[in-house]
């Protein structure tokens, strides 16, 4: 499918509070065939998700320590998982140690989980995703775990108030740039 009409497609799904001011753009060689062009997401006419861009306002993740040390991640622990490592260690560690442990296994698990999204990110190709993204449902796309998947989805007109505003919990695992796009789309609602 050409650009213009993968484009128009997508802008077609657009929220319609989001109209108009999330776009998705491209750039490509012309004398280049071999060089894949780049492809990027604006808002309010601001770059906000190009993997070549170093100036973009969303974190990208360059080892599993940064992911671990981030403050601004907030992963909820179940009594399940304090209960797993309970019974892991037999019973002989004290009760706060518990959720320090459950804690730290969770939140590595998480940055394996964002470090391959994001890896998976910078060599995907923005058209092939798009195209995948038209021809799946919208839960399988809020369920990936691709980021572009997700951020596509998120600004869908699909989406729904109700649930937008019932996935808080679930997008505070998600990368940053897709926790960016769930927060432009409740400002909407």
């Amino acid at each position: 499918m050409s650009w213009s009409k993968l484009k128009q497609q997508l802008e077609s799904f657009l929220s319609p509070a989001l109209d108009g001011r999330v776009e998705y753009r491209a750039t490509s060689y012309r004398y280049l065939p071999d060089k894949s062009g780049i492809c990027y997401i604006t808002v309010d006419k601001k770059n906000i998700l190009n993997m070549n861009d170093i100036t973009s306002p969303i974190k990208w993740y360059q080892t599993e320590l940064e992911i671990k040390n981030d403050p601004d991640i907030q992963v909820p622990i179940s009594n399940e998982e304090i209960e797993a490592v309970r019974k892991d260690t037999n019973g002989n560690v004290p009760e706060d140690r518990l959720q320090v442990i459950a804690r730290g296994r969770k939140i590595s698990e998480h940055a394996k989980e964002l470090l391959s999204a994001q890896a998976s990110l910078s060599k995907s190709n923005f058209n092939v995703v798009a195209n995948k993204f038209l021809t799946t449902s919208i839960e399988d796309s809020l369920e990936s775990n691709d980021i572009l998947l997700n951020i596509l989805a998120l600004v869908d007109r699909r989406v729904g108030k109700k649930r937008i505003l019932n996935m808080t919990e679930k997008m505070k695992l998600k990368h940053p740039s897709v926790q960016y796009f769930y927060e432009l789309r409740r400002s909407t609602l």
